[in-house]
């Protein structure tokens, strides 16, 4: 890195050059460092053929028009700057004026005098023969690159100003081959209609099309002559990683315990910054700055938090930034993992059954984790945090509760032990206390019904490779028996199918087939008996308490068929004691549901059917009152549902 540097200063010290040098680096990878920490300071004050060197920096993200690049030229140099900003600028140890002072020298220039009250003398500022310009992201701008490397060229050609240009030229190429791409497409298949080549099969008419716009708008090519004429040497930026990582943790100088934690990991983080395989500098330094805040919660609230674990969090922190933030995934590859049982079940049932329905969690697992042992690698609050930049209390300490009582694996129920951590883990001594243990869990209902089922696609495996000495038929058995005893206790599951089909399952077998049929059986008479808790519990608020009723309807039952679980007698005796007004407001809700979810409700049919008959037996010989009136339009209402729900398509009738 130091050859690079000193090639530069070469470059400075020339005496007379008519051309610029570039420092081409990835995005993130430290440029912009480099040259503050590196380059800068050893041409600021070198003083070379009686000139004293001073440096002009222009940032040219978002820059509109060659104007402002102008403006910042001039903002920039010093003999110009307002003695109060130069002694900010120089207080702080920072390059650029702040844009508050930036606005005010605009406004002085506009009238035509500096904020002193004298008159600007423009003859000092073209005067910039000791200065060395630095144009940094090249790429990043809004106006045509081209424009801006001509506007350069006045400068390096033409007044021989030392300039030095920083850009990331892979992204730049695809700028320039992708800018205006719509017009170009229209343009290109014009001219191919016109030249009569759109019926030409001998090329695919996608690649005849890209061979038009790379002939008339070829962009890259201009690029290409211009930076011939202006670009004398092209450096590649390939930084010291090791040394700018250290320097970046000198941030964190200020907070001893997280920095001599820093220091003391550094080789972790260095590892996983590299097998990350990006070169993004930025993203690390976001990824320790969230690492900052995990380290100080988890001190403050869990002071005695296990110091492997710690490890782990700043391994994942970092790994699940570059993951997320490198464009490297999609953000919702972790959504639905919940916890690091969950997680870990993935990794075990990928690698036990062979499976690659869940490749991109283990190929995270085996990179990141690569000979780096802990048994909890997986953090719910962290991935919400880098993800939703939301920092969740809640979430973090029901997950610090969970990692205190898990991370010793040898005080872990058998089961759980299976579920989470490669069975090979466990030694052979273990092995058979292990399976012992689940057994009279399972027979004893002890297990989610969930877990008892993914337990015993485990069990079949260990028969068929003869790891335990049992039967399958008599494995099938107290499996069987034993998912009916934790049906008891069980609580519905919404996703089974995903978290079952996150379970390698294998070849087909039909011992699995029979117990997942039993589970699904098991876990729609759970879902049987929430939805009639749920009834109850909303439903019996009518007709005495009505406002929690419609605070409960409106959240909990508009898309799903409580009305199935609950008895129509029952609930024509609520709603006929009612007000008037709340019987009214029950009508518009029901048939209002009916037509946004009619498919959702349609098991609702029957007992919908029922409560309509029982109004219509109610009002038969009943005189004409506002409540009749309002029981007969909500049996009109009653019907239309029952027709949408009758309706095979669900259309809105």
């Amino acid at each position: 890195m130091e050859d690079l540097v000193e090639s530069i200063l070469d470059y400075v010290r020339a005496d007379y050059t008519d051309y610029a040098v570039m420092i081409n680096g990835e995005w993130g990878s430290g440029k912009t460092y480099f040259w503050n920490n590196k380059i800068r300071p050893k041409i600021d004050g070198m003083q070379f053929n009686g000139k004293i060197y001073s440096t002009i920096y222009m940032s040219l993200y978002g820059i509109s028009n060659l104007e402002e690049i102008s403006k910042k030229i001039f903002i920039e140099t010093t003999q110009l700057m307002d003695k109060n900003v130069k002694k900010h600028v120089e207080g702080t140890g920072k390059y650029t004026i702040p844009e508050y002072a930036k606005t005010g020298l605009n406004m002085a220039a506009s009238f035509g005098a500096n904020p002193n009250g004298e008159k600007i003398n423009y003859q000092k500022f073209f005067a910039t023969d000791d200065k060395v310009l630095c144009f940094d992201d090249l790429e990043r701008a809004n106006v045509d690159v081209i424009d801006i490397l001509g506007y350069i060229n006045n400068f390096v050609e033409h007044d021989h100003i030392k300039t030095i240009i920083i850009c990331n030229e892979k992204e730049l190429a695809t700028k320039l081959k992708n800018s205006n791409l719509e017009m170009k497409t229209f343009i290109a298949t014009y001219i191919l209609d016109k030249q009569g080549e759109l019926s030409n099969n001998e090329k695919p008419m996608v690649e005849r099309i890209q061979d038009k716009i790379e002939y008339v708008f070829d962009k890259a090519n201009d690029y290409e002559r211009i930076k011939e004429k202006l670009i004398g040497e092209t450096f590649e930026y390939r930084p010291e990683f090791n040394y700018i990582i250290n320097g970046i943790l000198m941030r964190y100088e200020n907070d001893k315990e997280l920095i001599r934690f820093l220091r003391e990991n550094t080789p972790y983080i260095i590892n996983t910054f590299n097998k990350s395989g990006t070169r993004n500098l930025r993203i690390l330094k976001h990824s320790l700055n969230d690492f900052k805040k995990i380290f100080q919660m988890v001190n403050m609230y869990y002071p005695n938090t296990n110091y492997r674990i710690m490890q782990t969090m700043l391994i994942f922190t970092v790994a699940i930034s570059f993951e997320i933030k490198a464009g490297k995934i999609t953000k919702d590859k972790f959504v639905y993992i919940q916890n690091n049982e969950e997680y870990k079940s993935i990794v075990v049932s990928s690698k036990v059954f062979m499976d690659n329905r869940q490749f991109y969690i283990k190929e995270f697992d085996n990179n990141y984790y690569y000979n780096f042992k802990s048994e909890y690698r997986f953090f719910k609050f962290i991935e919400m945090y880098v993800r939703t930049r939301i920092f969740d209390t809640r979430r973090f300490k029901e997950d610090m509760e969970d990692i205190i009582n898990t991370v010793d694996t040898e005080k872990l129920p058998g089961y759980k032990r299976l579920l989470t951590e490669e069975f090979w883990k466990i030694s052979d001594d273990q092995f058979p206390g292990v399976i012992q243990n689940i057994i009279d869990d399972v027979k004893q209902g002890r297990i989610k019904l969930i877990d008892t089922t993914k337990l015993f696609i485990y069990f079949t495996y260990f028969v068929q490779k003869g790891l335990i000495d049992y039967n399958m038929s008599t494995i099938k058995n107290i499996f069987f028996n034993g998912m009916n005893l934790s049906s008891l206790n069980s609580e519905y599951i919404e996703d089974a199918d995903k978290e079952l089909n996150s379970l390698a399952l294998g070849e087909k077998n039909l011992d699995i087939d029979d117990i997942l049929a039993h589970f699904y059986v098991l876990n729609n008479t759970l879902k049987d008996k929430m939805y009639t808790e749920k009834a109850n519990d909303v439903l019996k608020s009518i007709p005495m308490k009505m406002e929690t009723f419609y605070e409960k309807f409106d959240e909990d039952c508009m898309e799903i068929p409580i009305l199935k679980y609950y008895d129509p007698y029952q609930l024509f005796q609520r709603i006929s004691c009612a007000s008037n007004e709340d019987i009214m407001e029950i009508k518009d809700k029901l048939l209002e549901r009916a037509k946004k979810h009619t498919n959702k409700l349609k098991s609702e049919l029957k007992n919908i059917t029922k409560l309509k008959d029982i109004i219509e037996q109610y009002l038969k010989g009943k005189e004409t009152t506002i409540k009749t009136v309002i029981l007969s339009e909500l049996s009109k209402d009653l019907e239309i549902i029952i027709e949408l729900m009758n309706n095979e398509s669900g259309e809105k009738i």
